[in-house]
């Protein structure tokens, strides 16, 4: 991974992709991961989640999960997302996916154009925020929110039907 700045020197650092799934849906949670990879041990297969079969998605989500340093899921719930609005709840979902993590990174790469507040997370994190999904650092094609988002819906249509 070759980041601009201060932030290529990643040696011995915990280095977190963070992304959301569900902001674009009129229903349902708003979902964010944020995941930490092993570094020099690419796991086959990952790529941006829009790309991937259901089935692949599945199978990565629980490889990722096995493999990953650590990760996180955190989710704003629908009510929240009228409450606070979508930007707001996505940031809010973010920051309960990294404080969900069982270790701290010391660096947050975030996909898109905007940085969730990052005090109160246990300590200084460096954030930086990561534009353009397709050309993304190997730490954010990681990162499978859509999973979590959308077991989370066939669970709530489960309850509806009940």
């Amino acid at each position: 991974m070759t980041l601009p700045g201060p932030a290529n020197r990643t040696a011995g650092r915990r280095i977190a992709g963070v992304d959301e799934a569900g902001r674009g849906p009129l229903a349902g949670p708003v979902v964010a991961a944020a995941v930490i990879l092993r570094p020099g041990r690419p796991i086959p297969g990952v790529a941006d989640s829009k790309v991937l079969t259901a089935e692949s998605r599945t199978s990565l989500s629980l490889v990722i999960r096995r493999r990953a340093v650590c990760f996180g899921i955190g989710w704003a719930d629908p009510a929240e997302i009228d409450s606070l609005n979508i930007l707001h709840a996505t940031f809010l979902a973010m920051r309960r996916a990294v404080l969900s993590m069982a270790c701290r990174p010391d660096l947050l790469l975030v996909d898109g154009n905007r940085l969730p507040r990052l005090t109160g997370l246990g300590g200084e994190i460096n954030a930086r925020a990561i534009i353009g999904g397709r050309h993304r650092d190997g730490n954010l094609r990681g990162v499978h929110p859509g999973k979590d988002r959308q077991r989370s819906l066939h669970e709530s249509d489960a309850c509806a039907v009940s």
